[in-house]
């Protein structure tokens, strides 16, 4: 791909068609961030937790030494901000589009599984002890030995959600969270699995492999490249044949004129699009 000039496709140029194509792919972000919100309001399975199983499960309550806000701010502004300095450099916004869209169905892909997994595993935290007995009184039940918790019922529900870690699927911030005591090595562990698994499928979904020939730029971009280097080989070699069809005589004249008369619209069309490929790098340099 290196022998084919790069154009400028801005977001003026091509912003809206861009949007308009990928239009499909925008509802399904909405979508994923909408099961997501829904995992997190519905209640995790309450595994069974006994009076044997503390010892375990007496690390002290603290709070995040990575807090929440950075998550997003790590793993997707972040990324995004490198983006749009590339973009404002090479003026390509198929890369820019392709790349941020990538890297939401990452994150959104990746909370997805990963609270689907939590509501439905509910392993305890390793601080659950003073979540469900915030006075340090514990008590459990005659029979079965199960705790009967007597904390605030949303950190306890919260109690409920260490595997996998979150954090870690997300911004690989996993050795706070074991040094937190929010989460067990085993769900950082599987948390960072699920994370990068899900982001090189995605990327892979938009971009070609990175040690790819063609591994700079997305999919698209690749392909619109090679449809304009075809359309430009066609304009010259269709010439030669045109000359023939002027010294054609009779009925073979002709039919070689009508044959090439789709030849020369396709021509044309290829030198508009040319045309307009470059108004747009005109228009590149200007800004």
């Amino acid at each position: 791909m290196a022998d084919i000039p790069l154009g400028c496709y801005t977001i003026k140029s091509h912003g809206a068609q861009i949007a308009r194509l990928h239009m499909y792919d925008w509802i399904i972000l909405v979508l994923l961030a909408v099961i997501d919100g829904l995992l997190n309001i519905i209640e995790p399975f309450h595994r069974f937790v006994g009076k044997d199983m503390m010892t375990d499960l007496r690390y002290p309550l603290q709070g995040n030494t990575v807090p929440f806000w950075a998550v997003p701010v790590i793993g997707i502004v972040l990324p995004c901000a490198i983006f749009g300095g590339i973009y404002f450099k090479k003026k390509n916004f198929y890369d820019l589009h392709h790349g941020i869209l990538g890297i939401l169905y990452s994150v959104l892909i990746t909370a997805v599984i990963t609270d689907a997994i939590k509501d439905g595993v509910g392993r305890p935290r390793p601080d659950f002890f003073w979540r469900c007995f915030p006075d340090g009184k514990d008590l459990y039940d005659n029979v079965t030995t199960g705790v009967l918790c007597h904390g605030e019922k949303s950190v306890i529900k919260e109690g409920h959600k260490s595997f996998p870690s979150g954090h870690a699927s997300s911004a690989l911030v996993a050795v706070s969270r074991v040094d937190d005591y929010w989460h067990h090595w085993q769900d950082v562990f599987a948390g960072a699995i699920i994370g990068l698994t899900v982001a090189s499928f995605c990327y892979l979904q938009f971009f070609p492999y990175p040690f790819d020939a063609d591994g700079l730029w997305p999919y698209a971009y690749n392909t619109l490249q090679l449809a304009e280097a075809g359309i430009a080989a066609n304009s010259f070699s269709v010439r030669p044949t045109e000359e023939m069809v002027e010294e054609g005589q009779g009925e073979g004249g002709i039919a070689l004129r009508d044959a090439v008369r789709p030849m020369e619209e396709t021509v044309e069309e290829g030198q508009g699009q040319g045309r307009i490929a470059l108004r747009d790098a005109l228009r590149c340099e200007e800004d």
